[in-house]
This record gives C-alpha cells, sequence and structure tokens, in this order.
C-alpha cells in the first residue's frame, strides 16, 4: 500500500483570508438544502418567469415529488433520466429524487433520439422525466430501454393562471399534442399519486453514496456518464463559499447555465440554494432576453461559459444597463482568452460594475469548478488558484512525474469533488483516476498546463486538440488569443487541417464584431496582425470569416464541427 505523502500547496500562501481547510456537510443534498430552508425559510428559492417560491414551500413540493416517485415504485439507488430546462419541476424531481436514494441521471432536453437512448441504456434508467414537446424522441426509442415511467409536465405546470392563459395562446399552440392513449403520467397525476401515498419515503444515505450522473460534453471524444456523490456537490459549495467570498443570503443568481451541465446544477443552482440566495431560472438562453433579465431583475451573481459572455458584448439591448448590483461574475466551462476577459472586464465597468470577471477551471470529473481566481489577486492568463482541500500538480504527458514550476504538462487535481467513476467505463476510469506515488487517486484531466512558484494554474489546451504541424506542437488557444487581439475580431476558433506534407496545418476562423463588415482589407489586417505576433510555422493558411461560430449545447465553441466540415470538404475536393 502507497504511503500517503502531503502534496506541494504553494498557493496557500496567496488565500488571503481563505481558510486552508473546510468542514464539510456530511448528509445528503436534499439534506444540505432543507437545513438552509430551516435557516431562511421565507427567502426566495426560485424565480420561474416571476412566479417565485420560498425555501418552505420549496422543500414542501420536493417532499410532494419524493412521494409521487415512491408511488411510482421507484426505490433506493434506481436510476432516473432529468430531461428538463431550468425550471421549478426540475428543482423539485431532482432533490426528490436524491430523498428517496434514486440517482438523478441529467440530460439536454434538446438530445436526439440516439442520443437519449444512449442515455436511458447507459445509464439503466427505469423511469423519465420530460417535457410534453420531447414525447416523441422517447416514446419512439423506449421500447429499446427498461424505461417503465414516463412523466411528462410542461412549461405551463409552473406558471400561475394568468401565466398559464399567456402560455396557452402563444408558445403552447406549438407543443404537438400528446395522443389520448399515450403511455405517460402527467404531472398533475403525478403529483395527485404522491398526495395519495402513504408509505416511507425517505431512504437513509451517506454523503459518499452516488447522487448525480452528468455527462461529459463530447467534444473531445466518446460521451461518458460521470458518476458523483453527494459530498461532492456538498464540498462544492463550501469550497465556492470560502473562495469566493461574495455569497450572501437573501442575494440572487441569474441561473442561466442549464442543469444538465455541472456549472449549472453545481454552481448556479445547489451552492446558490445552500447559501440561502434565490436562483433566477433561466429555461432558454438568448442574448435578448438575457440582456432585459440583467435590467430587471438586477442579479447579484452571473456565471457563464466565454460564449455567453461574448453575446452580451455584441448585445445592443446591453447599451445603457446598469450592471452596479453585481458582487460576483464567474466564467467557467472553457477557456477564457486574455483579450476577452479584458473586453469584459472594460464593458463591465463602463456598465457601473464594480467587480472584474473572475475566472474558473474544472471539470466534470469533479462536478465543476476546482479552481478560481482569487477575491484580491489575479494574474493575466492564469485560471487562479485550487480550491480548498483540492491540489493541483503538474506532471510529464504519459506519466504520473511532476514538472519543475513553470514548465507545461498534464493537469491533475484530487480533492473531495472528484467522481466515483465513468459509468460502465471501468477502462476510462482507470485511466483518469490514478493512484499516485503519494498514496492520492488523482483525476488525469487530459488538459495542458503549467503552474508558477505562487500556485497560479495557467490553462494551455486539451491534449487532444494540439496541432502538430511539420513536427511543431502548435496550441489553438495561443493563436486564438493573438487573433482575438485584433481590433475587429469579436472572437476566434483554430482548428489542424490535414495536409499530406505538415501532418496538419492551421486554419483560423474569425467572428467580427458587430457593426464591422467583412472586406478583403479587414482579412489583410487580421493576417498582418498575426504575422506580426505567430511563429511562421503556426501562421494560418487561411483566415475563414463567419457571422457565426458553431457552439455545443453547453455553449462552448465546437472546433471538431469545424474539423469535420474541412474533412467533408477536402474529401469532395478530392473526389470531384
Amino acid at each position: 500500500m502507497s504511503k500517503f505523502t502531503p502534496p506541494k500547496a504553494p498557493w496557500l500562501k496567496n488565500y488571503g483570508e481563505v481558510p486552508h481547510t473546510l468542514d464539510y456537510f456530511q448528509g445528503t443534498m436534499f439534506e444540505a438544502v432543507n437545513e438552509a430552508a430551516k435557516l431562511y425559510p421565507n427567502n426566495i428559492a426560485f424565480d420561474f418567469l416571476g412566479n417565485k417560491a420560498t425555501f418552505s414551500r420549496t422543500v414542501k413540493e420536493i417532499h410532494r415529488a419524493a412521494k409521487a416517485f415512491s408511488a411510482l415504485g421507484i426505490k433506493e439507488n434506481d436510476r432516473v433520466t432529468l430531461c428538463l430546462p431550468n425550471a421549478p419541476q426540475t428543482i423539485y424531481c431532482f432533490y426528490a429524487l436524491n430523498m428517496i436514494g434514486a440517482v438523478a441521471n441529467m440530460i439536454h432536453p434538446l438530445s436526439s433520439e440516439g442520443e437519449i437512448e444512449f442515455y436511458l441504456k447507459d445509464s439503466n434508467s427505469v423511469a423519465a422525466v420530460t417535457l410534453d414537446q420531447f414525447y416523441d424522441k422517447f416514446e419512439s426509442v423506449r421500447k429499446n430501454t427498461r424505461l417503465k415511467n414516463l412523466i411528462i409536465t410542461g412549461v405551463q405546470d409552473a406558471l400561475n393562471p394568468v401565466m398559464k392563459l399567456g402560455y396557452a395562446l402563444t408558445e403552447g399552440k406549438k407543443v404537438k399534442k400528446l395522443p389520448k392513449d399515450a403511455p405517460v403520467v402527467m404531472w398533475k397525476e403525478f403529483l395527485a399519486a404522491g398526495d395519495a401515498f402513504k408509505g416511507e419515503y425517505r431512504a437513509e444515505r451517506k454523503s459518499t453514496d452516488p447522487a448525480a450522473i452528468l455527462y461529459s460534453g463530447g467534444t473531445t471524444g466518446t460521451t461518458k456518464g460521470i458518476l458523483l456523490t453527494n459530498l461532492n456537490f456538498n464540498a462544492l459549495y463550501k469550497q465556492l463559499e470560502a473562495m469566493g467570498r461574495c455569497l450572501e443570503p437573501g442575494r440572487s443568481m441569474l441561473s442561466v447555465m442549464p442543469m444538465f451541465h455541472g456549472f449549472g446544477l453545481g454552481v448556479c443552482i445547489h451552492a446558490i440554494l445552500l447559501a440561502g440566495c434565490k436562483c433566477i431560472l433561466v429555461p432558454r438562453f438568448n442574448p435578448q432576453s438575457y440582456a432585459k433579465l440583467l435590467k430587471t431583475k438586477k442579479p447579484n451573481y452571473i456565471a457563464g461559459v466565454p460564449t455567453l459572455y461574448e453575446a452580451i458584448l455584441r448585445n445592443p439591448e446591453m447599451d445603457g444597463v446598469d450592471l452596479s448590483c453585481l458582487m460576483g461574475v464567474f466564467s467557467g466551462g472553457d477557456s477564457l482568452s486574455i483579450e476577452l476577459k479584458k473586453k469584459l472586464d472594460r464593458f463591465l465597468k463602463e456598465h457601473k460594475a464594480t467587480v472584474e470577471v473572475r475566472e474558473g477551471y474544472g471539470t466534470t470529473e469533479c462536478v465543476t469548478a476546482c479552481c478560481l481566481t482569487p477575491y484580491h489577486m489575479s494574474r493575466e492568463g492564469s485560471i487562479g488558484l485550487p480550491f480548498p482541500d483540492t491540489f493541483f500538480k503538474i506532471v510529464k504527458v504519459g506519466t504520473e512525474e511532476e514538472v519543475p514550476y513553470g514548465e507545461e504538462g498534464e493537469i491533475c487535481l484530487t480533492g473531495p469533488t472528484v467522481m466515483v467513476e465513468y459509468v460502465n467505463q471501468p477502462e476510462e476510469t482507470a485511466q483518469t483516476l490514478r493512484r499516485h506515488p503519494d498514496g492520492l487517486t488523482w483525476v488525469h484531466t487530459g488538459d495542458l498546463g503549467t503552474m508558477d512558484e505562487d500556485g497560479f494554474v495557467y490553462f494551455r489546451q486539451r491534449i487532444k486538440r494540439m496541432i502538430v504541424s511539420s513536427g511543431y506542437n502548435i496550441y489553438p488557444s495561443q493563436l486564438e488569443n493573438v487573433i482575438d487581439a485584433h481590433e475587429a475580431v469579436q472572437m476566434s476558433c483554430v482548428i489542424g487541417v490535414p495536409d499530406p506534407i505538415k501532418i496538419q496545418k492551421v486554419k483560423a476562423f474569425a467572428m467580427l464584431k458587430p457593426g464591422i463588415e467583412c472586406t478583403d482589407e479587414i482579412k489583410k489586417s487580421i493576417m498582418e496582425h498575426c504575422s506580426k505576433h505567430i511563429a511562421k510555422y503556426a501562421m494560418p493558411y487561411d483566415i475563414e470569416i463567419r457571422d457565426t461560430l458553431p457552439k455545443t449545447l453547453v455553449g462552448k465553441v465546437a472546433y471538431r464541427m469545424l474539423e469535420e466540415e474541412e474533412i467533408k470538404a477536402a474529401a469532395a475536393r478530392r473526389n470531384a
């Protein structure tokens, strides 16, 4: 057995008033929310399209849903798929399943039929909850799964009578009516069965018991189900509270990040509820409605991926919006370029905000964030310092050998938020979770990065995204930083294109700032800018200007889609 050796932690000297170690709640996720409800019963837990619920009412509704699941025969350790947007039903179902000891399998509402079938089978789900508009997709794959119960709800189920009528006359008209004989349980029937249920429904669960399955984005390989525990989520809250130093009961978060994503579920919902704060639930993101919410709801915290902030920057609806209400602005889920951070910080200042964006880093294998820019200091290009009780180290790629400070290698991390496993994938689990000679189990993230002598971590690139051209290693994010710095560019994406001589050659895609026309002069100017700041071997052979860049379901730039487009175009040219 390996002997335990405490890891190096040079970042602790830069923690300021942040404690070096924390005490974590040892119950379940629901029990943690219930404790918050006891402390703040009359605080608003969520606001959904103007329909608000206190913590006290929210807990009552969670109990109703828990009894309803039990009435259907859902029991401890069963897996139940939730395919829902950010809505009250999602909150009720998620914590209700936790209360009865079941595992919530969280998936994107816009998943395709094939993806839904994969998620249902991979998780071995015995029931699912989804919206009426997605009924057909579930019904078409149901026969290939173990699904016994399909619970159907709709946006109207979370609205007051006046709003319900308005919805029925507008958006509701677009929803196809279910067949009268559809083998489903409607939301009202579901809750009614729960109200009539008289048996025991609360399970005795430990903090280390499984609670949820989240899926990796799939942008770097096969989609994997990540099994996470109660402790993983509850520890994340304590770490965010300590490191963020801005969470106050009664404040509000604009919860736009989706609940099927670790960032949305762990940061924008669970942590906010445990802090006694309000979640302003946003079921569907678009720049116009987001700007309106910032104006009318005046949230104290916003969190999102870089593409969300990029959309805010070019949204004319944001002109004149007062953002002095903001106490915390957080970016994660993808790399925030130095230039985009500068633009965003300038934008925040111009709109009367007194805070700057704080970049975080994490992986779904540890729920989400595990590293954050400190509240009192920052370093350009850094993703911040590791959370309390979370340790980082940089190792030589393909090994467990730690490299010196400043040297590039694979980012590894360990701490209380690390997953149990990849569902049904023992080999992948073994490759990612490795016990090192120090006696600890470390997540090998697949990300390249460095750490300086003060413990600040710098993300470089996904290892698999690295471009190799004529034997040179080229990192797209570094090139994107350069292109984004051009005065005409809003956002860029760099990919490697197959080449018979160089193996790969570099191609860039750029989206221009609003109001700037794509001309030969603009394109020439961007290329000249690149030639001044990019080594000759790494220079893009072409920069393609586009109105928009493709995005993944969680809002990251979908560079793989661009790669696939180029491969197909090359094949078409060869066959012409």
